[in-house]
């Protein structure tokens, strides 16, 4: 597996995390839940943010790793 698609994996699995998260705080009935569910989202937002830009600069610099 290449570096490139070892990081398209792992911005896959954060992503389906996120969408996971998002869901759970929907239906959370209380609040604090909804509060800690809303907090991982904010700190797993950055995270897919920097891997996104990091894919971009693999892909850039490497073209093999480019998504086809």
């Amino acid at each position: 597996m290449t570096v490139g698609s070892k990081v398209k994996q792992t911005l896959i699995n954060l992503k389906g995390i996120q969408g996971t998260l998002r869901i759970y705080s929907v239906q959370s009935q209380k609040e604090e839940a909804k509060a800690e569910y809303k907090e991982a989202l904010a700190a797993i937002e950055p995270v897919i943010k920097d891997l996104e830009n990091r894919l971009k600069v693999l892909e850039f610099e490497e073209p093999q790793y480019k998504s086809k």
